[in-house]
């Protein structure tokens, strides 16, 4: 079956699903069925596995359900960004940062906070990080002046680094935005590499295993 074929299939399919729910939601009280229309804005649920959700939602103990909405207020009330690396954070410079034992000459760039964390999973990188808070993307009205790049460049210009990783995924958004940060350091006489070998073009950091990433760290190249 040819992409077209596939993407058509996967079309059906998710509207199937779509009417399938709509056409249960009726049936349902309204606090339900507003559980259910919630929960399918979440990344990554459809219909269906918003219904099935709601559902064990539905059944779980009044003590689970309060400990899940309390984290979920919680984690809204008391999670920022770090004021140093953009990574999140309960409150002032996160762990990574306030670690004495971390390599200072080398600063690690990521999209998001979940890229860092991947690279932390790895245990490859010992040094600092920079968390952009996104990639150039024209389509998603993702431009430079909405990634943390000023602060990326003073940090560089006030610190004691000798090399700057560019570990954006391997997308084109990811090396759009690699080559972009690049020409903005070299003038800054800054060794800049990107990661390289073992990640597949189009993947993301997040999906990737350990020694994937250990070993794009270990054949990055210079740009």
């Amino acid at each position: 079956m040819g992409a077209w074929g596939s993407q058509g299939c996967c079309r059906v399919g998710f509207a199937r699903d779509f009417l399938e729910v709509v056409a249960a939601m009726r049936a349902y009280p309204k606090p339900l069925a507003r559980l259910i229309e919630e929960l399918e804005k979440l990344p990554g649920i459809g219909p269906k596995s918003a219904q099935r959700l709601a559902l064990h939602l539905l059944r779980t103990t009044e003590e689970e359900a309060s400990a899940l909405a309390d984290a979920i207020r919680e984690v809204k009330e008391s999670i920022g960004t770090c004021p140093v690396c953009f990574n999140y954070t309960a409150g002032g410079p996160c762990e990574l940062c306030s670690d004495l034992q971390r390599d200072d000459g080398v600063l690690c760039v990521v999209g998001d906070a979940r890229d860092l964390m991947a690279m932390e999973r790895a245990g490859s990188h010992r040094g600092r990080y920079h968390v952009l808070q996104g990639l150039i993307s024209p389509m998603e009205g993702m431009g430079p002046d909405s990634l943390r790049i000023p602060e990326l460049l003073a940090r560089v210009r006030e610190g004691e680094f000798t090399e700057v990783i560019l570990a954006t995924n391997p997308t084109v958004e990811g090396d759009a935005t690699a080559m972009y940060v690049a020409r903005l350091l070299k003038p800054l006489g800054i060794k800049v590499t990107r990661i390289a070998l073992g990640l597949p073009v189009g993947g993301d950091l997040d999906y990737a295993d350990d020694v994937t990433i250990s070993r794009s760290l270990e054949g990055r190249r210079e740009m």
